[in-house]
């Protein structure tokens, strides 16, 4: 038996026990997760700068603080998310108990992705100890120096019977996914995403894929295109452009392309000083084979700002590329990098053409300050998630749904979303052995009359206050009473 396979056997083994199915014990463990991130932010810090070279500020910002905020939402709303959750009724049922209740899945699956390696890792598993399932867990394994220290300080603090951590690379992940889950999470690509899928396929597993894709910015030429670009240069080259829904790509008209150009190196100076290469808070591609795919993508664009490397160290400065045409290098896949290439357009028709001529992206944005042209790209287009005048925090509200739509994902999280995507939302009806006279327009021989009966009693949903519903149910006391003496006769 394989390592992965004793892993899986082993979670198995202990949700069989029931002890994640209690609130309390789920609780307990999301506490001690959050001890982690207090008790051990040197130790995660320290492995994440060898990985990306991010500050400990940063990692802080960027990874753990969101993560304690999902944690001390889940423990807060844990009972009530946990709760049965009434439906509306139609008359047939105005008497049963009528009910969704979530239940845990069982065992999941959860891969993470290198970029954000404690925040896309931990965030699904916040989810799956919260609806009361078993998790393993399997880092990325570029990110090595974070895998490793996942895998000791996680099982210091949560069950390390229900939630085990198996690092390794490509021939490890295969073997896991030999296995049957209840469920899949995978964070990455999306050639990867049809790979998970089609092992999943093979038991019918249901899998969330949070992947990626360009995610295109329209700068409108009437907004405050100073503060557009500094909230675009922000999110592009955070993590040095190493993020899923950074905007990977500008679309603007030509009269406005050398305003943008000038703001976004503004900003850029601003951000990480005349000299990014030494500045603190300014990070590394994840390794060469990155760097050297990145660097490809140049070759037939005209650099405007930036450019400059060293390929020993994994560094490319902060950098735009001006009148890029739709079929370069850069434009054919996500970057994932440092690179903003600027794409011109005679304005918001074209803008939402180009968009929608290509897959479905993980994240939209659009700056103006015309509400029309805002609803405009709203309406017309289709994304993950959309925002307007601003970049990347829509995956801080734990509010709303983080995931993709067609190449960019499927599924959604964060937060109760969370709890939702690895929960079985099971549908539960009580009825009483009472009042069978109601029942006989259900049984054979079946004629128009019944059939009337029918469409009244399950075509009317309603909604009525105690004193409504004793009145309906004396109304349907009598009705039984009628069709049942008939149904004798």
């Amino acid at each position: 038996m394989s390592r992965e396979e004793q892993a899986v056997a082993c979670a198995r083994k202990a949700f069989e026990t029931g002890r994640s199915k209690s609130l309390d014990y789920r609780i307990y463990q999301l506490k001690n997760l959050q001890r982690l991130f207090t008790e051990k932010q040197k130790e995660i810090a320290d492995a994440i700068k060898k990985d990306l070279n991010k500050s400990e500020v940063g990692t802080q910002l960027y990874e753990t603080l969101g993560l304690e905020g999902e944690i001390s939402q889940a423990i807060k709303k844990l009972k009530d998310w946990a709760a049965p959750r009434p439906v509306e009724k139609n008359v047939m049922t105005i008497a049963d108990t009528v009910y969704i209740q979530p239940q845990p899945l069982g065992v999941v699956l959860i891969i993470g992705a290198w970029n954000y390696p404690w925040a896309v890792t931990i965030q699904p598993l916040i989810g799956a100890i919260a609806a009361g399932n078993a998790a393993v867990v399997k880092p990325s394994e570029v990110s090595a120096h974070t895998a490793k220290a996942m895998e000791q300080l996680l099982p210091l603090y949560i069950d390390k019977e229900l939630y085990p951590v198996i690092t390794g690379g490509v021939p490890e992940t295969q073997e896991l996914l030999r296995q049957r889950f209840d469920h899949i999470f995978y964070t990455g690509n999306s050639m990867v995403g049809k790979l998970i899928m089609e092992a999943a396929a093979k038991h019918l597993t249901p899998v969330t894929l949070e992947l990626g894709g360009k995610s295109p910015c329209y700068i409108d030429k009437n907004c405050d295109i100073s503060i557009a670009c500094r909230r675009v240069t922000w999110g592009k080259y955070t993590n040095c452009g190493q993020t899923c829904i950074a905007p990977d790509y500008i679309l603007c008209e030509p009269s406005i392309q050398d305003r943008v150009i000038e703001e976004v190196k503004k900003s850029i100076k601003e951000f990480y000083t005349d000299d990014p290469k030494t500045c603190p808070d300014y990070g590394r591609i994840i390794n060469q084979r990155h760097f050297k795919r990145i660097m490809a993508m140049v070759e037939d664009s005209t650099i405007a700002v930036g450019g400059d490397n060293d390929e020993s160290d994994c560094y490319l400065a902060p950098t735009v590329l001006r009148d890029v045409k739709p079929e370069a290098k850069v434009m054919q896949e996500e970057i994932f990098g440092p690179l903003l290439p600027i794409v011109s357009v005679s304005g918001l028709d074209e803008a939402i053409q180009f968009i929608n001529k290509r897959e479905k992206p993980l994240a939209l944005y659009v700056f103006s300050q015309d509400k029309k042209v805002i609803q405009r790209m709203t309406d017309a287009t289709s994304s993950g998630g959309l925002l307007a005048n601003d970049c990347l925090v829509h995956y801080s509200v734990s509010s709303l749904p983080f995931g993709g739509v067609g190449n960019s994902g499927m599924g959604c999280y964060h937060g109760k979303f969370s709890f939702d995507q690895l929960s079985h939302l099971r549908g539960c009806l009580f009825k009483k052995l009472e009042m069978e006279g109601v029942n006989s327009m259900r049984y054979p021989p079946h004629t128009l009359k019944k059939l009337g009966w029918a469409r009244f009693f399950i075509l009317k949903n309603i909604d009525l206050g105690w004193i409504g519903r004793m009145a309906l149910l004396a109304v349907m006391a009598v009705v039984a009473a009628v069709v049942l003496h008939r149904y004798l006769l």
